[in-house]
């Protein structure tokens, strides 16, 4: 059975550093697959990995097949995308990696997206955990490219811009989603503990705070050299929440 994590968050936030951060302690425990559906794809960056074809190029091939009818009638479309899907998938000993890329363009892909459907829960089934770093339009979940989620971690900085972001994305998830398991909030970047608005607004909102988590003064280095986040010191800021918020998910 996987174990389904969605991070989500408005730009900024350091919510990739966050969900690289949970991937590499849940590969500990199991084989995880990571999900990139930031169009930024900066996810393998901070995992220390190689980027190859992104799932949203293959699905934009596969529909322009389709339409030009270059798809012999004998081979199965969604082998096809599931063939595509396997050859962008970056492989690791315990964490595999799939970038989501570019947004949709125009057209109709409502065909391609339920074969990605089916193509993206056939791949998770291998796998201990699925972790999905979103975008802030949260596209690929909102059009149910990918299973049901049993934990989404919003993250946000302590601002009313942010906690705003995280509650509506809350609302969209719960708009778009048949099944949601836990729904939690984590504020980085925090200085001196809370500020008396943000949490009169995380209250308001009815946001469960999960986690705050302190401006890290190893990460800037990190960032500078350009080397992966998943090497931050284990006393740092971000990985010692990482952890507790592990243990919070009771995985």
């Amino acid at each position: 059975m996987t174990t389904t994590i969605a991070v989500a968050g408005k730009g900024g936030v350091g919510k990739t550093a966050i969900a690289a951060l949970l991937i590499d302690l849940l590969s500990k425990k199991g084989v995880v697959l990571a999900i990139d559906a930031d169009p930024s794809t900066n996810l393998n960056d901070a995992l220390g990995l190689s980027l190859r074809e992104t799932v949203g190029r293959a699905r934009e091939e596969l529909t322009e097949d389709i339409k030009k009818g270059r798809l012999s009638p004998t081979i199965s479309k969604q082998d096809v995308l599931d063939m595509r899907i396997m050859e962008a998938l970056v492989e690791s000993p315990k964490i595999d990696l799939l970038a989501m890329g570019r947004p949709e363009g125009p057209g109709c892909y409502c065909a391609a997206n339920h074969m990605l459907r089916l193509s993206m829960e056939r791949l998770a089934k291998n796998y201990d955990y699925m972790v999905m770093d979103c975008e802030a339009g949260m596209e690929h979940v909102s059009r149910q490219t990918t299973q049901d989620i049993d934990f989404l971690l919003t993250i946000s900085d302590p601002t009313m811009r942010g906690i705003t972001a995280a509650a509506r994305m809350k609302e969209l998830i719960k708009e778009m989603r048949t099944k949601v398991g836990k729904v939690y909030l984590a504020v980085n970047r925090v200085k001196d503990g809370l500020p008396q608005e943000i949490e009169k607004a995380i209250g308001d909102f009815g946001l469960d705070l999960i986690a705050t988590i302190p401006e890290d003064p190893y990460l800037a280095e990190l960032e500078i050299k350009g080397k992966p986040i998943i090497e931050l010191p284990e006393d740092s800021p971000l990985q010692l929440r990482a952890k507790e918020i592990v243990a919070k998910f009771g995985l």
